[in-house]
């Protein structure tokens, strides 16, 4: 099985208790239906800084910043499409990429 780095980008955060909890109950639902194929559910991000060759470092994560993480694994990019089709980043207007872990050591 191959691991997958999936990278959140954007989404909108809750505006209410109530909706928040609607939402935590969504990705633990989604959270749940992929068992043991979530080999780390992660965790959203925060402060951010980034580095360029050359040394200049800037606040932020660039024009599209990280905004979670979770990494999955799957039989194939394509399977591991499927399963992020239901996650809940999705309905909130963010966005999820998703990557291929290269094994080199």
């Amino acid at each position: 099985m191959t691991k997958f780095l999936l990278g959140y980008h954007g989404g909108d955060a809750p505006t209410s208790k109530e909706e928040g909890d609607r939402v935590m109950a969504a990705w633990g639902e989604w959270i749940g239906s992929l068992g043991p194929a979530l080999v780390d559910p992660g965790n959203p991000t925060s402060a951010a800084k980034t580095i360029v060759p050359g040394g200049k470092i800037s606040d932020g994560g660039g024009s599209n910043p990280i905004t979670g993480y979770s990494i999955l694994e799957a039989p194939s990019l394509d399977a591991a499409m499927k399963m992020v089709k239901g996650c809940p980043q999705l309905t909130s207007g963010g966005s999820i990429e998703v990557a291929e872990i290269m094994v080199l050591m």
